[in-house]
């Protein structure tokens, strides 16, 4: 049995990993951490589920030594705290968090010394399988298209535009052989001018409850081409993250992402 960590345990998403790993058969659920303050501390991690697991919400990081893996969808500050533990403990991470500015990337980097980490900016498996097609899509559609990247998500998502929006960016800039931020156009108003060719736009939409629209348009002449990932529940974000775990789970240390973890 494979022991697993889950950040966040009050919120959405790491209630949804804890449903996930207590309905496998190969991993078990190790320990539970949320913000201190949070009014779940003490709390059984499975009682939303009706049946308790003995393993109560804390937020002491030590509580990680009895983990071998942690799965973090938090935020930067709280993943970076939570990577310095898991360093201490030897415990193995995988990251789903987004929004991480370039010192943090490079801290995930160096901490991919000691552990193994998976870090991605959505575990889907559908997305990575889009982001597959897209760089297939990129590299037949190189000349005479128009890309945009649209991405919608609800009202609580503090970042944008969002890292899947981003990995689609990259995945087709690195295609055409070309950094991201030099032909990313990241918001258009008042008088733009005409559309400058090889260029990548993007749109963002913050609302309601959208788990998470991303659409890449290739815009051509007389044709477009769309390509759609749409979440309609976090479960697959729950599913990929624990095969994420399950790669980790025979790795001491290293720096993966999930196109590595599915063998793309």
């Amino acid at each position: 049995m494979t022991r697993i960590a889950i950040t966040g345990a009050s919120g959405r998403m790491g209630r949804m990993l804890i449903e996930a790993v207590t309905q496998s058969a190969d991993l078990q659920l190790a320990a539970a951490l949320d913000q201190a303050g949070s009014p779940m501390i003490g709390q059984d991690a499975c009682a939303f589920l009706g049946k308790p697991s003995g393993v109560l919400i804390t937020d002491q990081l030590d509580a990680l030594a009895g983990a071998d893996c942690l799965i973090d969808f938090t935020r930067p500050e709280g993943t970076l705290a939570h990577l310095r533990a898991c360093v201490r403990h030897g415990v193995n991470v995988v990251i789903g968090t987004t929004g991480f500015d370039d010192a943090g990337k490079a801290a995930i980097t160096k901490a991919a010394e000691s552990v193994g980490i998976v870090f991605a900016p959505n575990m889907s498996v559908g997305v990575n399988a889009t982001l597959k097609l897209l760089d297939m899509a990129a590299r037949i559609l190189n000349s005479g298209y128009d890309v945009e990247v649209f991405e919608a998500h609800h009202h609580h998502k503090v970042d944008a535009p969002s890292g899947t929006a981003l990995k689609m960016g990259e995945t087709i800039a690195h295609a055409w052989g070309k950094p991201l931020d030099e032909i990313a156009t990241w918001a258009r108003h008042g008088h733009t001018g005409a559309r400058e060719a090889g260029t990548i736009g993007f749109s963002v939409v913050r609302g309601g409850d959208i788990v998470g629209d991303h659409t890449v348009y290739f815009c051509g002449t007389g044709e477009r081409i769309e390509i759609t990932h749409r979440s309609s529940s976090r479960a697959g974000y729950a599913e990929g993250s624990l095969r994420a775990a399950r790669f980790l789970a025979e790795k001491k240390s290293g720096l993966f992402d999930m196109q590595q973890v599915l063998g793309l």
